[in-house]
């Protein structure tokens, strides 16, 4: 992907790539002055940048504090998969009915190898999320419907947060892909009903894990 020109641009991706990375937690304050000298801009394209993040909701004003990197409570993740599943569900019947098969297939081979790929990949798993996020991209393009394209995206912005719960926990992640893969076997083989089950599978071990994951040490 080419790098964008505009700094507020660069300032945006930095800084929400940061916040989704747990590189800034919850919490952690954003201010104008200091990130500009960090990011090597001017104020002008972090505040830009900061209304873009707060319209995405990954940013929120605090009282005393100014801006901040918004929390992720455990209801916070109950809504968030409640509106997921009825989207991915049905995004999974979709590109049963009306995905490229071929693109599935490559994908396939992919999650196949995933219990290699974990054991060389950077303790943020880049590579990992990169697989999943391929994996997202092509049921959007499977499903050919703008407004639940759409949907999926907005929600996948707190999403990708959720998700990194789990980064330091390969055992999820392994067993994570292996249901991705029965998802991809069912969209390649044009199992409308099985690629929502499969779905709903996922998603529910996905919810269970990052609650868990929320939960203080003993």
């Amino acid at each position: 992907m080419a790098v964008p020109a505009r700094a507020s641009d660069r300032a945006y991706l930095a800084l929400r790539g940061e916040i989704i990375d747990w590189e800034l937690p919850p919490g952690s304050i954003l201010g104008e002055v200091e990130q500009a000298a960090r990011l090597g801009v001017s104020r002008t394209p972090v505040r830009e940048a900061l209304a873009r993040l707060t319209a995405d909701g990954l940013v929120a004003a605090q009282a005393g504090r100014g801006l901040v990197v918004t929390d992720i409570s455990i209801d916070n993740i109950r809504e968030l998969f409640e509106v997921r599943e009825a989207l991915e569900m049905q995004a999974a019947r979709l590109a049963a009915r009306r995905g490229d098969t071929a693109a599935f297939a490559a994908l396939e081979a992919e999650f196949v190898a995933v219990p290699d790929l974990l054991e060389r990949d950077d303790p943020a798993r880049h590579a990992y999320y990169g697989l999943v996020q391929r994996f997202d991209e092509a049921m959007d393009d499977a499903v050919a419907n703008t407004y639940l394209v759409a949907a999926l995206r907005s929600l996948r912005t707190h999403l990708v947060r959720v998700r990194r719960l789990a980064k330091d926990n390969p055992a999820r992640l392994s067993t994570a892909a292996a249901e991705h893969l029965l998802i991809v076997r069912a969209v390649v083989a044009g199992d409308a009903d099985l690629a929502a089950n499969a779905t709903h599978v996922h998603l529910h071990h996905a919810l269970a894990s990052a609650l868990a994951s929320t939960e203080p040490a003993p």
